[in-house]
């Protein structure tokens, strides 16, 4: 039986997992995301939905989403996600179930 290395062969997507790992990872990013699911919500809103985030941080994580094009700002009705944000959160619809049920079996 072979083993295959971690580095044999190059993916085809491998850029883009690697700089969606990197985006993802930086803190409140996946929280900001998932705050914006229900449609806009202005700054100030969203700063209170994210309690800890300040609004530095808050306004250079927005800046990075609207550079990837997962979030848009639009005036009066203030930050939403863009066609390729929504994609993101239907994508991630298995893990919010398996977080759920993970949550729920430590509680047990």
């Amino acid at each position: 039986m072979s083993t295959r290395s971690a580095t044999a062969g190059a993916h085809p997507y491998k850029d883009g997992i690697n700089a969606a790992i990197d985006l993802f990872h930086r803190r409140w990013t996946m929280r900001i995301l998932w705050e914006l699911r229900s449609g806009p919500v202005n700054f100030r809103a969203l700063q209170t939905a994210c309690a800890e985030v300040s609004s530095s941080v808050l306004n250079v994580r927005l800046a990075e989403l609207r550079e990837a094009n997962l979030v848009e700002h639009a005036s009066g009705e203030g930050y939403s996600l863009t066609g390729w944000g929504q994609e993101l959160l239907t994508a991630m619809e298995p893990l919010v179930l398996w977080a759920g049920c993970w949550q729920k079996s430590k509680k047990v």
